[in-house]
């Protein structure tokens, strides 16, 4: 049996636990705030709240609902709009959208607030991110942005005053959560949840697999395993990085440590995803989905990292992450073998991530790439470059890489080995554009590596010029 709370109100079903949230949500408890829209995680209109307890207080992260099985509300507090409406009057956040008429056909509407109200609930002196960033995930086809910019303004403004030592109690104050909200803490630690039998289709966060089978995995067993501890954390030690395959794109952003390792961390992880998608999808998800243009699969190729995998009986081996992908969709996990966790040498060189979509937020890459650049006196120690769009796997450029070292840098180094690069790669024309393009795409973001990385020594006009 599932148990968590829902808005106010204990739940306690025998629904199977593969079904989406926002069906149960819309369905079973008949809370039609919560809109379907897209089912794909990229609208946002489906946006709810989840409030995860540890050592008494509450965490909230919003999340699309409509990729998220019911099973993973276990023990937690889920946060429909009907959920932060006061008794009488608009909660703030409410109150905002429509001073600045901020809403028009209304449907995208709970979604925003959700999410802003979330944002609410996370905001604190040291949040970096900020109201615009929280709507990232939030689509409206009335195309109301500005309005909608401005009520968020507003609510940012109205948060400088937060007291982030009583933050509920304030939120519940000025006017952005109804009371009930104290009493959640206390309900969840009575609520004792019974742990899920553990067989059927693994799945972390649904951010991928439910997008394709959503339908068949309600009607299935799943072994969920998002909560699994042994899959989580991020741990440093001497000279290694090891971050677990549950890890979320969220936590990775919010690491101290790994903030100082790569200074530009916030700007490359907010061109992956959405807030909300961020919040959900894990490493290892990212990982065996096997999509040529995984994002983080770019990222951590450049990093040369190693790969932990571990089988149901317990033995586990070690592989270079280059060597897990093997073709389209195809990846090196035996039968009952799990991505445990994902490690890298650290201190790391000189590091860029780029990525070019027809959106540049919330939007799959047309060709992404990334890279580790280690050179003393401007000659390559060694060189790590990744590339996806280009193959039919995210691609690790042995070529280009192997040709790069012992080089020193400078024009005439980068042109012949973007030469290398175009030989090994084999984009294909689909959708996201034609070969053509993506060959001119993957020239010019192994261009723009050089250039942010070295530009006392390289500059654009240099490159085109010579």
């Amino acid at each position: 049996m599932i148990q968590f709370i829902l808005n106010n109100e204990v739940i306690k079903t025998t629904a199977n636990a593969g079904i989406t949230l926002v069906d149960f949500i819309r369905d079973h408890q008949q809370l039609k705030g919560t809109k379907i829209g897209c089912r794909e995680g990229d609208c946002g209109a489906c946006t709810v709240l989840v409030g995860t307890l540890n050592n008494s207080q509450i965490t909230y992260k919003s999340i699309t609902s409509c990729i998220s099985p019911l099973g993973n509300a276990n023990g937690k507090h889920i946060v429909t709009i009907e959920g932060i409406n006061l008794p009488k009057n608009l909660n703030f956040t409410q109150k905002k959208m429509a001073d600045n008429y901020a809403t028009q056909c209304g449907y995208c509407t709970p979604g925003f607030v959700v999410s802003l109200v979330g944002y609410a609930l996370e905001k604190s002196p040291q949040t970096t991110s900020t109201c615009n960033d929280a709507i990232s995930g939030n689509i409206c086809r009335c195309t109301g942005y500005k309005s909608i910019e401005k009520a968020a303004n507003s609510i940012d403004q109205k948060l400088l005053g937060k007291d982030s030592n009583n933050s509920i109690s304030w939120l519940i104050e000025e006017g952005f959560l109804p009371t009930y909200f104290k009493e959640i803490p206390q309900k969840l630690q009575r609520l004792q949840p019974i742990e899920l039998a553990k067989r059927g289709t693994i799945v972390a966060n649904g951010t991928d697999v439910y997008v394709r089978n959503a339908d068949q995995l309600s009607e299935e067993k799943v072994h969920l395993i998002s909560d699994e501890k042994a899959l989580k954390g991020i741990v440093f030690t001497k000279d290694k990085c090891i971050i677990g395959a549950n890890t979320t794109a969220t936590e990775i952003l919010q690491n101290e440590q790994l903030n100082t390792i790569f200074p530009s961390l916030k700007k490359f992880l907010k061109l992956i995803s959405s807030e909300q998608i961020r919040n959900m999808g894990t490493l290892g998800g990212n990982f065996v989905n096997a999509s040529p243009i995984g994002d983080m699969s770019i990222f951590f190729l450049a990093l040369n990292s190693e790969l932990t995998l571990q089988h149901t009986s317990g033995s586990v081996r070690k592989i270079p992450f280059q060597e897990f992908h093997k073709d389209y969709k195809v990846v090196d996990l035996k039968e009952g073998e799990l991505i445990v966790a994902i490690s890298f040498n650290i201190p790391i060189a000189n590091f860029n991530f780029e990525k070019v979509s027809k959106r540049t937020h919330l939007d799959i890459a047309t060709v992404n790439a990334a890279c580790e650049i280690a050179a003393k006196n401007n000659v390559i120690s060694y060189a790590h470059f990744s590339m996806g769009g280009v193959a039919p796997i995210p691609k690790y450029l042995s070529k280009t890489n192997q040709f790069l070292k012992n080089k020193t840098i400078g024009i005439s180094t980068i042109k012949e080995a973007e030469k290398v690069l175009q030989s090994e790669i084999n984009p294909i024309s689909d959708v996201r554009g034609t070969e053509t393009y993506k060959r001119a795409l993957a020239k010019q973001l192994f261009y723009a590596h050089f250039i942010t990385l070295f530009p006392q020594l390289i500059n654009f006009q240099n490159l085109v010029s010579k």
